[in-house]
């Protein structure tokens, strides 16, 4: 489950745009993208019922592109707002919605989130008896708690409060949520720790999650077609698309009801996904912000947890990727039939959100190819700061090329450091997969560290007995190191 969930969130990406403040650039003519994406033909290709995406360019939406249907079972054709579930997306927004109600002094987040708890509590374990967890080590997954994520439920089935979900007592799980870890000490993806945030702020503030996001985000930003609110719930959304399996056929109703709200229960479009985005954008640099500060912009985008953290982690943003020399912060969602992914660079305001209604085999490879297609043809490739590169020594050039398990994102694929015209690259099937405009060269700095082209953590190499035998990972203040081996030797 662990491999598996870590996997999902390097598979994704783009959506679609709507009125009044979304109107499109007129600066500049986005067909090309059209031209080259083919999606009909990816459709097609791949039995996907439908998929909306949208490009941002300069803190403004500037392509949007829906094709498909909402369900097999009708002609109706997905539109700029038809909402998808956007599963794992919710993390961010809960993690956002919790940051603004600090800054409105309403919680604290450094607290132990035990304290706001009133309908059940923290199961007693020994990794919390002088250790309480905070809501900050729950949004970065660091909090110990397992629960990795859940099964959807539909109209008709019977539908679990979220205590329940807490004490094991749903699909895929027989027991009550544990601590497998000390808080603050390791890494775990834990959609069970998102459900004990939302538990926590609807005790605090005797109102659904579904409420209060409204209230803090959704509306303030206009955004008209996202909500929290579930199927089974009085003013959910009318223009949705239907999951579906890998044949292509509607699941059940296709309308998934989510319990767990706080942790995938968010139904959104690309442009709503866009818009939120863009907010962040313009609040880091503090700019046309006007419901996110700067300072909640910046907390939830830094990188916080990067011990086995797929390279690195906010407090719901995902922080592992360097494309096209830009820093990004990223999320994917995935659910069973529908999934997408958000992915927005930390300055200059690009990006792009993809949502599509189909499984994993069908959605993955069209999310997979509009990605590499957008990163490639978007004039979007950052001048990288002076970074003092020196030149590579060969008698270290030597040591370091080899044959490696995955030290970059801890996902047990090979990492291969190679030789070509005199310059090192790194090579890896997910460096691969999530390549820009620039090849992934290994430049040695003044400082004795060494940087990888379009990869964001700097890199610290150790060696024994002349080969290789750990590297530290750096980010800002914090550091992780992990032994290697060379395989080749």
């Amino acid at each position: 489950m662990k491999s598996a969930i870590y996997l999902l969130i390097f598979i994704l990406i783009i959506s679609s745009c709507q009125t009044s403040n979304k109107v499109l650039s007129k600066k500049a003519d986005y067909s090309f993208l059209t031209d080259s994406l083919q999606l009909n033909q990816q459709l097609e290709k791949y039995k996907l019922r439908g998929f909306s995406l949208v490009v941002f360019e300069d803190y403004k939406i500037v392509y949007s592109n829906q094709v498909g249907v909402k369900s097999a079972n009708s002609p109706e054709k997905i539109d700029e707002n038809t909402a998808f579930s956007a599963a794992s997306i919710t993390k961010p927004i809960t993690a956002l919605l919790c940051h603004i109600l600090e800054e409105k002094g309403l919680i604290n987040l450094d607290d132990p989130i035990e304290k706001y708890l009133k309908r059940w509590h923290l199961p007693k374990s020994k990794f919390t008896e002088n250790n309480s967890p905070t809501w900050k080590q729950f949004f970065n997954h660091t909090s110990g708690t397992n629960q990795g994520g859940f099964a959807d439920y539909y109209e008709g089935d019977t539908i679990p409060t979220i205590k329940q979900s807490l004490l094991g007592q749903i699909p895929r799980y027989d027991k009550e949520i544990e601590f497998l870890f000390s808080p603050g000490t390791d890494f775990e993806y834990s959609g069970g720790g998102y459900v004990i945030v939302q538990m926590a702020l609807e005790d605090t503030f005797n109102k659904s999650i579904a409420e209060l996001a409204k209230e803090h985000i959704f509306s303030p930003l206009g955004l008209k077609n996202t909500t929290m609110i579930q199927p089974n719930e009085k003013g959910f959304l009318t223009n949705i698309a239907l999951v579906h399996d890998e044949n292509g056929n509607v699941i059940k109703t296709g309308i998934p009801i989510t319990p767990q709200v706080g942790a995938s229960g968010l139904w959104s479009t690309p442009s709503d996904l866009a818009l939120l985005s863009i907010e962040i954008q313009n609040a880091l640099r503090n700019k046309n912000n006007k419901v996110i500060s700067h300072c909640v912009a910046q907390k939830v985008t830094e990188v916080t947890a990067l011990k086995n953290a797929v390279g690195g982690w906010g407090y719901g943003w995902q922080k592992s990727f360097g494309y096209n020399n830009y820093g990004w912060f990223s999320c994917n969602g995935s659910n069973t039939g529908v999934g997408g992914s958000v992915f927005a660079t930390m300055t200059d305001g690009n990006g792009f959100v993809f949502l599509a209604n189909g499984e994993k085999k069908n959605r993955i490879p069209v999310i997979g190819q509009a990605q590499r297609k957008i990163l490639t043809l978007m004039d979007w490739n950052k001048k990288p700061a002076n970074e003092h590169v020196q030149e590579m020594p060969l008698s270290l050039k030597q040591k370091l090329i080899g044959t490696y398990d995955d030290f970059l994102y801890g996902q047990k694929v090979e990492t291969k450091i190679v030789e070509k015209n005199n310059h090192l690259y790194v090579e890896s099937q997910l460096l691969g997969y999530f390549k820009g405009k620039n090849d992934n060269e290994l430049l040695y700095l003044e400082n004795g560290l060494f940087k990888i082209v379009d990869y964001p953590n700097l890199l610290k190499f150790d060696f024994n007995n002349g080969k290789l035998s750990s590297v530290t990972l750096i980010r800002d203040q914090l550091k992780v190191e992990t032994q290697v081996s060379n395989k080749d030797k």
